[in-house]
């Protein structure tokens, strides 16, 4: 005769073995990840700082993983073409997204995305991080940044400064900084960063706020005068140049950054082997050495302080845009 369990029981019984097949099934996964090809996809056109980056640390990830790294470019739509394959890919860790700072800018200014920036998206580690550098054309009287907004504030309107492109993150905290200090100044945006430095060198622009990654010749020559960095601490190659944070203005974090992720729903240890693999990697000497010359900082970190970065700078850059009313075209 069948024995019939009490009914009130049946339920916590058949969620038990749904539970223990769950992590039998992902246990299971992470024993055999990774068990093909990986691609890393990234939505930016070969030969940037960008992919670089990708092609630096596929060949390692490629020899801790055993298996095939291949580096996918696809930059269209400002990567939107590259973010949404990953977001509905196969949630197996097999395929990653390498992401810029932009990654968060673009929910703020797109409000149709095909995919959910937080949502869809499991975050593995950062990868690098470069501070970004305000500077003046020489002829601006300005030392530090003190010295500018207070400049901006005895010529209301008359200043100007160039920017990548509208919507770009120069564009979104210079805005940050004129709302925070109280000031106005006209946006010239050009059509990339070496434009939108030109524009400070030719005296078209008074100030901007790029990476200085390739511009330390001019600063050198003085053809261009850094006046704060945007990042935690002061930049290594200009000690005397004040942070933001020392110029009184800590929530204008002027930091690009590199990093990885994959689509939502990948196992937790899938996700942890690759945050252990990215960051033993970034810290090998024949990367580090890479990324100084590029002018970047190696990372590494935690996949949840990532998805921290990526939450609160979404929040702050959607304030940011609505409280300017910026649009992009």
């Amino acid at each position: 005769m069948r024995q019939e369990w009490p009914y009130h029981e049946r339920p916590y019984r058949s969620l038990s073995a749904l539970l223990a097949l769950l992590l039998g099934l992902t246990v299971a996964h992470a024993d055999t990840f990774p068990s093909h090809t990986i691609r890393l996809i990234v939505p930016f056109p070969a030969g940037g700082s960008n992919d670089v980056a990708a092609r630096l640390i596929a060949p390692h990830l490629e020899k801790a993983l055993g298996q095939t790294v291949i580096v996918d470019n696809r930059p269209a739509a400002g990567g939107i073409v590259g973010s949404d394959a990953v977001a509905k890919a196969a949630p197996d860790g097999h395929t990653l997204l390498l992401v810029a700072s932009s990654h968060t800018v673009t929910p703020a200014l797109n409000s149709k995305l095909p995919y959910n920036t937080e949502r869809d998206f499991a975050p593995i580690s950062l990868i690098n991080t470069n501070a970004m550098v305000f500077f003046v054309n020489p002829k601006v009287p300005a030392k530090n940044l003190g010295d500018l907004i207070g400049l901006a504030k005895r010529r209301p309107g008359k200043l100007n400064y160039s920017s990548p492109g509208a919507g770009s993150q120069t564009h979104l905290l210079i805005e940050l900084l004129s709302r925070r200090a109280g000031i106005a100044a006209q946006h010239v945006p050009y059509r990339g960063g070496a434009p939108a430095a030109m524009a400070i060198l030719g005296g078209e622009a008074d100030f901007t706020l790029l990476a200085p990654n390739v511009l330390f010749p001019h600063i050198k020559a003085g053809t261009l005068r850094p006046i704060a960095t945007g990042g935690a601490a002061r930049h290594a190659q200009l000690p005397d140049v004040q942070t933001t944070a020392e110029a009184g203005y800590a929530e204008v974090r002027a930091v690009q950054w590199v990093g990885v992720l994959t689509t939502a729903g990948t196992p937790a240890p899938v996700l942890e082997r690759l945050n252990a693999e990215l960051n033993r990697i970034v810290r090998l000497p024949e990367v580090t050495e890479r990324f100084a010359e590029q002018g970047v900082t190696p990372t590494g970190g935690t996949a949840e302080d990532f998805r921290k970065l990526i939450a609160a700078e979404i929040r702050q850059w959607t304030e940011t845009v609505r409280a300017a009313d910026i649009k992009v075209e």
